[in-house]
């Protein structure tokens, strides 16, 4: 009975420090949905859709994506004539930077600073769409997308409008703690019955290859199946029990910015038509590659301090 007790307590402390992070931002990004704010942000960067290999129109699923999340970019995709070519760039942008406001704060509550986040997220974002619109040169005819995506009825004035997004934010906090609660009180059984640390020494080799501790195994798996936003759950309860250190907390977030929710991120763009496979192998290989530079360059600068402290 304590374990379960101590689960779901861990469960609701989880998704109250969540909840005050998702409700507020879900709310405000749907009433900007009806205001002049996301159509400037639109024309503001079309221009610069040409070095990405898309064209100005291809703004709109962008900022959606990033705005909200994955289906709100793939309504705005399947709204446009595009190429096989532009769709695959769209499916491989919006998989390293999407929800950014939701995840991004979700983030900064895990303790990663907002620079890394930012610049890891829309790096990868842009180095992916330059990299295949430079080394592909197929993929010109058009798109022929398999489903079609069911469009909201438009709010009418600005009553419909906040109580459209006070329903998306609640739903978002529901939703949040249907899946965090159940997962702390599985995490909680793992842990007094020592399944945990086994588990962990299964997969140190594993960890040991992207430079980080075993005992952030937990946090990468969750991330890895189940998404940033919710894993962020089981990272954030590893990094205040675990004694995770913020090091491989910001290196698990590097390896999840690139390859989150993998299986359903990577599902979620059948309907568009694109090549799932070379998307699915481009996060995976991308998430190690990155996360193994940036933890021996780490470990390089720490190396050099401490000689430094030595020395003096």
């Amino acid at each position: 009975m304590g374990t379960l007790k101590r689960g779901l307590l861990a469960g609701l402390k989880t998704t109250w420090t969540l909840s005050k992070v998702i409700f507020p931002i879900t709310l405000l990004v749907v009433i900007l949905q009806y205001t002049p704010v996301l159509p400037w942000i639109i024309d503001f960067i079309s221009p610069f859709m040409g070095l990405l290999g898309l064209r100005g129109e291809a703004a709109i699923p962008l900022v959606l994506g990033n705005a909200l999340n994955l289906y709100a970019g793939i309504a705005g995709i399947l709204s446009l004539d595009l190429t096989v070519k532009e769709v695959f760039i769209l499916a491989a942008m919006l998989s390293f930077s999407h929800n950014i406001f939701i995840e991004t704060g979700v983030a900064l509550r895990v303790g990663v600073k907002l620079w890394v986040v930012l610049v890891v997220r829309f790096g990868l974002a842009i180095l992916s769409a330059v990299i295949i619109n430079l080394v592909w040169q197929g993929g010109g005819e058009i798109a022929k997308y398999g489903a079609v995506v069911a469009t909201e009825k438009i709010p009418d004035g600005w009553g419909e409008i906040i109580l459209l997004g006070l329903q998306k934010a609640a739903f978002g906090v529901l939703q949040l703690a249907l899946i965090v609660i159940p997962l702390m009180i599985i995490i909680q059984v793992l842990k007094d019955r020592n399944y945990l640390q086994k588990f962990s020494e299964k997969i140190a080799p594993f960890t040991k290859v992207i430079g980080i501790q075993p005992n952030a195994s937990l946090t990468l798996v969750a991330g890895l199946t189940i998404g940033l936003a919710y894993g962020a759950g089981v990272m954030i309860q590893a990094v205040q029990e675990d004694g995770v250190s913020k090091k491989d907390a910001t290196l698990v977030f590097i390896f999840l910015v690139a390859c989150h929710a993998i299986v359903e991120d990577t599902l979620i763009f059948l309907p568009l038509g694109v090549p799932i496979l070379p998307l699915f192998f481009v996060r995976l290989v991308t998430a190690f590659i990155l996360t193994i530079i940036v933890a021996y360059v780490w470990r390089k600068s720490e190396q050099r301090k401490h000689e430094e402290v030595v020395t003096l």
